[in-house]
């Protein structure tokens, strides 16, 4: 996951405290007169240049006035639900999010260091332009498909994450941890092929997928990554003591019901051709903080398993909108085909059996291969959302 220890905040309570955070600066109130909205992140603001906005395609372009990588996001109406997200943004870089944005409340906020609670909670509202946001023709059929057949590839991958999980921790709860850890990335790729998917459900994502170096003070460490540390302590601490049947049993039983809780939650989602494209440069983004960096899987050193697991999910994305972008920008369609293909190679090049090297078995040179290709990825995926519903 993309460091974020606490998500963006836990309860309606916590959106109205963010609002008095000494990060937060007061938007301009004016409605913005045209479609973009320029966003300054720096470490001690989000100041947004508009506080309203017509209903329609909107571009937030955020720059990083700060000096530690920033990321922004737009909030629904609970303050919890991420509507649209950019990460990674370096000092002095800028970036676009852009979202086909219905009317309605919703909430900026920026997270400089990408960890915490974030800074400059500000609500924002969309008004009623009376446009027309929906495709027509043979476009708006592309997209209901597209639409369609990514609601079904999620629900399928949470299923799988159910069973997988429950087999997962049966055997840990046993003992078996040797078959505990055959089940581990296995398992966590079907979450990580539609993380930005399970991300969106406010604090579910951090007690499923925080990682220790994360943890904010007195936050209790739930999820995957503290059975991971019980399962593979070579690199623990001195003096780290493994977890008694108790604890193991209260992890696991946890990490049950909230996959469960994430079953249920996707089943009655809906999607739209901009969440689809930013999910898939959001994917590209976890692979950038966190993976192509060997920071996930600290303790099993398994990244290249969720390495993969990220990349089939944005091609996944990326696929289902191709036909619609051959007939918007072949060339940029052509490009990015390439630049899958070749980020495909890199991971076919570790892989071992059925799965990968570890990560700690790479060499300096094949992660900044990787690391070097993801940025050349990354340059026209960012490009997608924007070529498609502008």
């Amino acid at each position: 996951m993309t460091p974020r220890p606490s998500r963006l905040g836990y309860a309606a309570a916590a959106t109205i405290a963010a609002l008095a955070l000494s990060g937060c600066v007061a938007n301009n109130t004016a409605a913005t007169a045209n479609n973009t909205i320029t966003v300054d992140s720096s470490a001690e603001e989000c100041a947004v240049s508009a506080a309203e906005a017509a209903s329609g395609n909107l571009i937030f372009s955020v720059t990083n006035s700060g000096d530690q990588v920033t990321e922004f996001y737009l909030l629904a109406d609970d303050g919890l639900r991420i509507v649209g997200e950019v990460e990674n943004i370096g000092p002095g870089i800028s970036r676009d999010l852009v979202v086909l944005a219905q009317p309605g409340d919703y909430f900026t906020i920026c997270k400089p260091g990408m960890i915490g609670e974030g800074i400059g909670k500000a609500a924002f509202t969309v008004t009623d332009s009376g446009e027309d946001l929906s495709f027509s023709g043979d476009i708006a059929e592309q997209v209901d498909a597209a639409n369609a057949n990514y609601k079904s590839y999620v629900k399928d991958q949470i299923e799988n994450l159910v069973v997988g999980t429950e087999d997962f921790a049966a055997a840990y709860i046993a003992g078996d941890d040797d078959t505990a850890r055959a089940l581990y990335a296995p398992t966590r790729v079907f979450w990580e092929r539609v993380e930005t998917v399970a991300e969106s459900f406010g604090d579910l994502d951090p007690r499923m997928d925080l990682r220790e170096a994360d943890l904010e003070d007195g936050q209790e460490w739930t999820g995957w990554h503290a059975i991971e540390k019980d399962l593979w302590p070579a690199d623990a601490e001195a003096g780290f003591e493994a977890y008694d049947q108790s604890k193991r049993e209260a992890l696991a039983s946890q990490l049950v019901a909230d996959t469960n809780t994430l079953y249920n939650n996707v089943q009655d989602l809906e999607f739209t051709l901009d969440q689809q494209t930013n999910g898939a440069i959001g994917l590209l983004d976890e692979v950038a903080s966190g993976k192509v960096t060997g920071e996930e899987e600290f303790w099993s050193h398994t990244d290249l398993w969720d390495f993969q697991a990220n990349i089939d999910g944005a091609r996944v994305l990326y696929e289902g909108v191709r036909d619609i972008l051959i007939e918007k920008d072949a060339d940029l369609a052509t490009t990015l085909d390439a630049e899958f293909d070749q980020l495909q190679t890199l991971l076919d090049a570790q892989k071992e059996g059925d799965g990968f090297r570890l990560y700690t078995e790479l060499s300096t040179s094949e992660i900044r291969a990787f690391s070097d290709q993801v940025n050349a990825l990354a340059e026209p995926l960012s490009r997608l959302t924007a070529v498609l519903v502008l």
